[in-house]
């Protein structure tokens, strides 16, 4: 396809492929002419990633770059694919246990991270970014006067495992098609996140009127 076809069906404007194809994110076409090139399906699909990575997860183009290359030595393992595009693992090599320069959250909630991460049995990878962010949302509640325990957090993240086979179980396809599956698992988990926020917020006004409502229905 010439590079007017692949503005077209990635939705990617031609003055932003090329500057993608400068920059290196996608790689070259086939030399046709002077100044002209040829793309195939794998450019599109890697372009539809680019796009979803920039646009939708927000990454800077350099970012954006960093992230191909580590996934272009995933050597087939798809599961680092995902945690990758997805901002569960750093791209970066960084020791086991380092966190960023900076950083406050105090030990305590560190702990208490590890403990529920523990008393869920999660496989969750020593780099993970989760951790972190979960010990700074804890850290966060305590100082506005509400510390959330281990034990209330349990349930809360029991629903959220069904909520993940549910996401998983939307990427099923061709798993040797990494970009196609890294693409859509950034679309389904950014995209999906605030519905299911405001399904949660409409959930509980539900259960609010039945708890608490009178019969007849909000006007």
């Amino acid at each position: 396809m010439r590079i007017s076809d692949l503005s077209r069906l990635s939705g990617v404007p031609i003055t932003t492929i090329k500057y993608y194809l400068r920059e290196g994110l996608l790689p070259p076409g086939t030399p046709t002419a002077h100044n002209q090139a040829v793309y195939d399906d794998d450019h599109l699909r890697r372009l539809r990633l680019i796009r979803a990575l920039v646009s939708v997860r927000g990454l800077s183009v350099n970012a954006t770059a960093e992230l191909l290359e580590a996934l272009s030595r995933d050597d087939g393992d798809l599961h680092r694919t995902l945690g990758l595009v997805l901002g569960a693992l750093p791209v970066g090599e960084h020791p086991a246990g380092d966190r960023p320069a900076g950083d406050t959250v105090p030990r305590a909630r560190l702990e208490e991270a590890e403990k529920l991460i523990e008393a869920l049995g999660w496989r969750i990878h020593h780099r993970s970014e989760g951790r972190l962010a979960l010990a700074r949302a804890l850290y966060e509640m305590a100082e506005v006067g509400l510390p959330l325990r281990v034990e209330t957090l349990v349930p809360y993240a029991r629903l959220t495992e069904r909520i993940a086979a549910l996401d998983l179980d939307q990427l099923a396809g061709d798993e040797n098609d990494h970009i196609d599956i890294a693409e859509r698992a950034v679309l389904t988990t950014i995209l999906l996140e605030p519905v299911l926020l405001l399904l949660r917020r409409m959930a509980q006004e539900n259960e609010s009127a039945s708890r608490h409502g009178t019969e007849e229905e909000p006007r």
